[in-house]
């Protein structure tokens, strides 16, 4: 549900993109009828029986596959383990680079993948594992195995793991509507337009020379993340994904300068990494 409402409260496709989109769906045959370009961010969730060559893109003459069908806008894997080892891991280079190139004997074609990879995954196969109200009825060794589906480098590409918690039935039941989403896609829109005057583009897609030049960190936020690398054991990508999110966390306040706050908010969206077992 949270998933299928993210493209209502991320900004409106630019000219460009829009373009791309649209081009992109041509090519696939996918074009509504009657519909010269399109206007909203594409949403896409496979099932998890997705091929390889239906995930990235293939066939005599290569089409796009799902992750270029989502460009632009939001891909979502729902019980991400169930998903075969070769399609996740066919994920890694896209979601790098932001493109696919398929390489047929008498053809070959790259087409654009830069999307949003949303995920959702029960902790362990009968999914009460950290549920306070509900007992866990698997093993540790079911546990390991069962997340060990998802490969280190897959997770090391995700910026954000949280743990979802189950919603009570008076929460559920309550009239209250809590904010909306033009309030939400309003405060987006205004952290993404002071990513784009900085450096004309958004955070995710910083290199390492930018984040050096924009993410500057004072002592305090310095030794905080020091402790959280030495800790956890943290990659070099997890390390300069919490980077990332802590300034768009500021972004989102907007505050010119990263904090201690925005750092140990950001370590605290690496909650797979936190885990053990």
């Amino acid at each position: 549900m949270l998933a299928q409402r993210l493209p209502s409260i991320l900004p409106d496709l630019s000219l460009e993109e829009a373009v791309e989109t649209t081009k992109i769906f041509s090519v696939a045959g996918l074009l509504p009828e009657k519909e010269a370009i399109l206007v909203t961010r594409p949403f896409r969730a496979p099932h998890h029986t997705i091929s390889d060559a239906g995930m990235v893109g293939g066939g005599h003459i290569p089409k796009p596959g799902a992750i270029s069908l989502a460009h632009n806008g939001v891909l979502f894997l729902d019980e991400l383990p169930e998903f075969k080892k070769n399609v996740l891991e066919a994920l890694r280079q896209p979601l790098e680079d932001g493109y696919v190139t398929i390489a047929r004997s008498s053809i070959t074609a790259t087409y654009p993948a830069r999307f949003m990879l949303v995920a959702a995954m029960n902790p362990c196969p009968c999914g009460y594992y950290t549920d306070p109200n509900r007992e866990c009825r698997c093993s540790p060794q079911q546990i390991r195995q069962y997340q060990a589906r998802i490969s280190g480098p897959l997770l090391d590409r995700i910026d954000i793991h949280i743990d979802v918690p189950s919603v009570r039935y008076r929460d559920l039941a309550a009239e209250s509507d809590g904010e909306s989403s033009l309030s939400v896609r309003q405060r987006i829109q205004r952290a993404r337009d002071i990513q784009i005057k900085r450096f004309g583009m958004c955070n995710a897609r910083m290199s390492n020379r930018q984040i050096k030049e924009f993410c500057p960190l004072d002592k305090g936020s310095e030794r905080l993340i020091e402790m959280a690398v030495d800790k956890l054991g943290l990659s070099a990508r997890a390390y300069t994904r919490i980077l990332k999110v802590a300034r768009t966390i500021a972004d989102l306040e907007e505050e010119e300068n990263i904090l201690s706050h925005h750092i140990s908010e950001a370590i605290q969206y690496r909650s797979l990494d936190r885990r053990i077992i």
